[in-house]
């Protein structure tokens, strides 16, 4: 699954930045979708499972495309300087922060975390948020995690009155 939110093209501020990171979201929507790391990421997004053991999954591509992890400074003139994306990648006059989620999304807001976190960080305009499609709670519930995240974020995209200092948020669905 994938789902794409943006402001109005006249708004965008980094316009061919843009384009560059549709181009990599592209290659990243293939990418997970493949039958092998499909396969691997249903193998570790079990109960107890950690959003760690999905980024591992996906480590080595990001880090092909030229993410790196974890980097250090993004945040320095914002009031919370050790902040971290757990990968980051500059673009031009801009960068994508790339956050991937598990357990935590809906319940802990982590998904309105990494927004507000690339919102604030003046070295990245651009967010691909890498979210499970749903959730088996331990009394088996299932949460529709992928469906729920889509319409929270499409709040910050919906009105131009509730813009935020984010360009695009690439959505991907495990």
């Amino acid at each position: 699954m994938y789902q794409k939110f943006s402001k109005a093209p006249e708004r965008l501020r980094f316009p061919d930045e843009a384009e560059e990171v549709s181009i990599i979201a592209e290659h990243l929507k293939t990418h997970i979708a493949s039958d092998e790391v499909s396969s691997e990421i249903k193998k570790v997004h079990q109960l107890n499972g950690t959003s760690q053991k999905i980024q591992s999954l996906l480590q080595k591509e990001l880090e092909i495309l030229h993410f790196e992890s974890e980097k250090r400074d993004l945040f320095l003139n914002c009031g919370v300087p050790g902040l971290r994306p757990d990968l980051y990648r500059q673009i031009g006059n801009s960068g994508i922060l790339v956050e991937v989620e598990r357990g935590k999304t809906i319940a802990n807001n982590m998904d309105l975390l990494d927004v507000w976190k690339c919102h604030l960080c003046a070295r990245a305009h651009f967010l691909f948020l890498i979210v499970p499609r749903e959730r088996v709670s331990l009394n088996e519930q299932r949460m529709q995690v992928f469906d729920r995240v889509s319409k929270r974020i499409g709040t910050f995209f919906d009105l131009e009155e509730n813009y935020v200092n984010v360009e695009e948020v690439h959505l991907f669905g495990y």
